[in-house]
């Protein structure tokens, strides 16, 4: 009898104690706590992080939250029955710690996902890609469609502005200083490629864009099958994404659910072309496990 009702105590203990089910957004051991996805729901709101960077997510003039990140992030949380989004304001490098910390219950600023930093948060598959962005005149006389195609043709020539990382991309494609039309900003490029004094300006997609649509000449264009650089056989081709806590998973498939309707819906080109976006920022369909990959 004796040996029985220790058996039985020591079954009641384990039942008690050793639940292994997965945590998820802070529930615990014994499953009582709600996700965080479940409490967000409730309160009818989010708070977010963000660090003020056009076009990711910033305040307009009208001091209203917006930008690809919160646009995006704002139809997919309402999809989810969560109506309001609160902004809490950190510096880019604090942003993860902040979540860590709960400050916030997500990030949404456009974060380029690597390895390391998926140690420390739960990444959504990507939204965009950034990569490099090539101007041309017009018809693209030189048949300029990469930077190497720019290192074979010794005679043309490609504004860049000083210091930009695009002047490395540019010297691990061939092309050579005597190529470089070194200018001191975005506004110059332009200048330089109207003249003639370039055959073409470079810089990030996004910043490439915006240049073009500003100046409005119709005497320029982007070079929409341009191919991407390569540096030490890696692309230097960046994705971002919004980002959770480790153990929210609950709410990271649920977001990437929608992510994946608007990709083929078409409604996540059309909200980032709202931030000067193309169809080569798209992020095709490369997701988070992949980047977070060391060998990515």
């Amino acid at each position: 009898m004796m040996l029985i009702l220790a058996t039985m105590v020591l079954l009641t203990a384990c039942s008690e104690n050793g639940n292994s089910g997965k945590n998820d957004g802070g529930q615990s051991g014994n499953g009582n706590a709600a996700s965080t996805l479940e409490k967000v729901k409730e309160q009818g709101y989010i708070t977010i992080g963000f660090a003020g960077e056009n076009p990711y997510a910033f305040k307009d003039e009208n001091g209203e939250l917006t930008g690809e990140a919160v646009e995006i992030a704002r139809t997919i949380l309402k999809r989810l029955g969560i109506e309001e989004m609160r902004a809490e304001l950190t510096e880019f490098s604090g942003l993860i710690a902040g979540l860590q910390a709960k400050r916030f219950d997500m990030i949404a600023a456009g974060m380029f996902i690597n390895p390391e930093r998926c140690e420390a948060v739960l990444f959504a598959n990507p939204e965009y890609s950034i990569g490099e962005g090539l101007a041309v005149k017009a018809g693209n006389p030189l048949n300029l469609t990469s930077y190497k195609a720019i290192a074979e043709n010794k005679d043309a020539k490609v504004a860049v502005m000083s210091g930009a990382v695009e002047i490395g991309y540019l010297e691990a494609s061939g092309v050579t200083e005597a190529q470089m039309v070194i200018v001191p900003d975005q506004n110059a490029a332009i200048s330089a490629l109207q003249s003639g004094r370039a055959d073409a300006m470079t810089m990030t997609g996004p910043a490439l864009q915006s240049r073009l649509d500003q100046a409005g000449d119709e005497g320029l264009e982007r070079v929409m099958d341009f191919e991407q650089p390569t540096v030490d056989g890696n692309s230097v081709r960046g994705y971002g994404a919004s980002a959770f806590r480790l153990d929210d998973v609950s709410l990271q498939e649920a977001f990437n659910t929608e992510l994946d309707s608007m990709k083929e819906n078409g409604e996540l080109l059309q909200i980032l072309q709202q931030f000067g976006f193309t169809e080569q920022e798209l992020p095709g369909d490369v997701t988070a496990p992949q980047l977070c990959s060391p060998q990515a």
